[in-house]
């Protein structure tokens, strides 16, 4: 999924807790691998997606341990598809 990512132009950056932030090209959407973040496994979640679209509010999804990660796959090919400009 990140190597999806990753052909869409996104900024993907690792950091040395082996955790992995992605940014969509104009910033509006961030994808966030946080196996390693603290603050993440308190509230039971390794996946983050935060979206600011132009036309409405802020939202954020996230995804636990027990989530395929097929099914963040599938969200995040969706959400790219459905936001092509943002997510492209």
């Amino acid at each position: 999924m990140l190597e999806l990512l990753g052909a869409l132009g996104w900024a993907i950056v690792d950091t040395p807790e082996a955790n992995v932030h992605c940014t969509s090209p104009d910033g509006r959407v961030y994808v966030g691998w946080l196996p390693e973040d603290t603050a993440a496994w308190k509230r039971g979640i390794v996946w983050q997606v935060r979206v600011v679209p132009a036309d409405a509010e802020p939202w954020v999804q996230e995804f636990g341990l027990g989530t395929p990660s097929e099914a963040v796959s599938g969200f995040l090919a969706a959400l790219v598809a459905a936001c092509p400009r943002t997510a492209q």
